[in-house]
């Protein structure tokens, strides 16, 4: 088993707290004979009518000596994750978990704005010290 994010309890607190329910920790992927791993699978109840709404989180901590060379991986895995639940033909949707302090030194400049302009990615940003959500892109 892979060793998990430093935020891995951070954001699984901050999800339950935003009323989302923990399935899977780690969400398993399958493609041919390979298994990986997503970090969380979630659901909760948007509404009776509309029933659940599920996710995957890859959480990423952004540690290493370069933001650049740490998008890159997590774009990667993330392009990569995406891939695979497409095969799988789940109904899931895939985020990308990252610390406030990671999304404004990262995706509010130039660089990080192109994967959110064009919708190559979805973002669960939070809060590492209250452990809440404080926003999800796109919204």
């Amino acid at each position: 088993m892979p060793a998990r994010d430093i935020y891995h309890n951070t954001v699984k607190r901050a999800l339950q707290k935003d009323g989302w329910t923990i399935t899977h920790d780690p969400f398993p992927l399958k493609i041919g004979k390979k298994r990986l791993s997503a970090d969380l699978g979630a659901e909760r109840l948007i509404s009776a009518e509309r029933g659940l709404q599920k996710i995957i989180v890859e959480i990423k901590s952004f540690v290493g000596q370069s933001d650049v060379k740490d998008l890159e991986q997590a774009l990667g895995q993330y392009v990569l994750y995406h891939q695979i639940l497409n095969e799988m033909g789940t109904d899931r949707s895939l985020y990308l978990a990252v610390s406030q302090p990671t999304y404004n030194s990262v995706f509010t400049i130039e660089l990080g704005q192109v994967l959110l302009k064009n919708q190559v990615i979805k973002l669960i940003v939070f809060d590492d010290e209250s452990e809440v959500i404080v926003q999800w892109i796109p919204s």
